[in-house]
């Protein structure tokens, strides 16, 4: 019998949301009907700050008009096209600037939809080449422990968030971790990156030798954990990755999901340390958060070494329905050129030390145990309450939205901003302001 109950289409019951508490959030709910620059709406008009541009992704701010019109127009002149074996230029066009604007030789692009999938895209093509080019055995994955790539089987096996991993059995196999790069007591209240920690990235020696670096496909890390609480990597740390798989022939893939366009002051975070990763997985704010778009660049030897057989047959058996999909191309054309015309990504570099300055004054601030500031990203860690673990945290992005008009995003009792770019000093100010009263409020 069809369901003919009129207030259950109103009803809040049948959507599982993720990521979410779930009961509590449908006994107080925190709805958004709308969005524009800074700011989120809600049903009754009220204007909440947007800390953490979305989730990492709404970097040139909500509602660009440049964006939205982008993806009108896209929608009413090619709604879908089917990315196997056929294709449309916008989809070569967004490659050819992003190969441009990637350093070194990141020439070809390979698309998803979400950062989930570009990571397990990213997992499969490094087995794929050294299975190409005779070395079939390596077949093993490097993460790092509170790594973050996504919730695919692929994903929260090179991961390291036990939350995210406890539930889900063996996972993938021949999958081992590199240690954090977190430790509070050498690094608490660094700016941009510690000092301490360099010398972690030599673990990966050590595990080398425990499965023989012959065996290793790929080594895989984000250049600032993000979902974890925003660890940034310290002095010399990526550089000494790089160097250590080249030595060993290994994959090194940098997950800049979070991290690229602009975040960190640079396109891509690789800028910033000097170094050429073999494939950069990204998404987020590729579309500055309108249309789903991930996607993977590859060095151009990787490409070509997939580039022989049969040339009616495909080259590498992977893909999705939405690959390239005409919207998410339009926005990301569109959000590649607002950063580049509006001079965002320059403009994140310019405010990273005031950003840097104004997070750090919360220090001293009730059990306010660490303040993490680099780029235009920021954990700022806080001894749990009475309650446990995450009662505080989940308390504070409470109350943010319902009493300071403040949407912030949490991880335990670790509260994680991230503006868009286009913040001001003020913006960035009273993100403080209101984060200090709930602090105070929550000790």
């Amino acid at each position: 019998m069809a369901k003919t109950d009129p207030a259950h289409t109103n009803s809040l019951a049948a959507y599982w949301m993720p990521f979410t508490a779930n009961r509590a959030f449908k006994a107080r709910p925190r709805m958004f009907v709308g969005a524009q620059g800074m700011h989120y709406l809600t049903a009754d008009n009220r204007h909440v700050i947007d800390a953490t541009s979305g989730l990492y992704c709404v970097n040139a701010g909500h509602a660009h008009p440049k964006i939205v019109s982008a993806i009108q127009d896209a929608a009413g002149r090619l709604d879908y096209a089917p990315a196997f074996q056929f294709g449309h230029p916008e989809a070569f066009e967004l490659s050819n600037r992003l190969a441009l604007m990637a350093p070194g030789d990141l020439d070809n692009v390979f698309y998803a939809s979400s950062g989930s999938e570009a990571i397990d895209t990213a997992l499969k093509i490094a087995l794929s080449y050294h299975r190409r080019r005779g070395e079939g055995h390596r077949t093993r994955f490097i993460g790092r422990e509170r790594g973050y790539h996504g919730v695919g089987f692929g994903g929260i096996s090179v991961g390291g968030m036990s939350a995210n991993r406890k539930v889900y059995g063996a996972m993938l196999s021949g999958v081992d971790h590199l240690p954090t790069t977190y430790d509070r007591a050498h690094q608490a209240f660094s700016t941009a990156e510690p000092g301490w920690g360099g010398h972690l990235a030599d673990e990966l020696e050590r595990i080398l030798a425990l499965h023989d670096p012959s065996n290793i496909a790929a080594v895989i890390v984000e250049p600032v954990a993000g979902s974890t609480g925003c660890l940034p990597p310290p002095k010399g740390y990526l550089e000494r990755l790089r160097a250590i798989t080249d030595k060993h022939g290994i994959l090194l893939i940098l997950d800049e999901v979070i991290t690229a366009f602009g975040r960190l002051g640079h396109v891509f975070a690789a800028e910033r340390y000097g170094i050429v990763p073999d494939m950069v997985a990204f998404a987020k704010g590729l579309t500055n958060g309108a249309v789903p778009m991930s996607g993977v660049l590859v060095r151009g030897g990787i490409y070509a070494a997939h580039m022989d057989g049969a040339e009616h047959l495909p080259e590498l058996y992977h893909g999705y329905t939405y690959s390239a999909h005409p919207l998410a191309t339009a926005a990301a054309l569109a959000a590649l050129d607002v950063y580049v015309g509006e001079g965002l990504i320059e403009r994140a570099a310019t405010l990273e030390p005031r950003f840097a300055e104004i997070m750090l004054s919360l220090r001293g601030a009730p059990g306010v145990l660490d303040i993490r500031p680099i780029g235009l990203m920021c954990g700022i860690d806080l001894a749990p309450s009475q309650g446990g673990v995450g009662v505080r945290g989940f308390a504070i992005m409470e109350r943010a939205f319902h009493e300071e008009d403040l949407y912030i995003r949490v991880g335990a009792d670790t509260l994680i901003v991230a503006p868009p770019l286009i913040a001001t000093e003020d913006d960035i100010a009273s993100i403080r302001d209101r984060l200090a009263r709930l602090i105070v409020a929550t000790a």
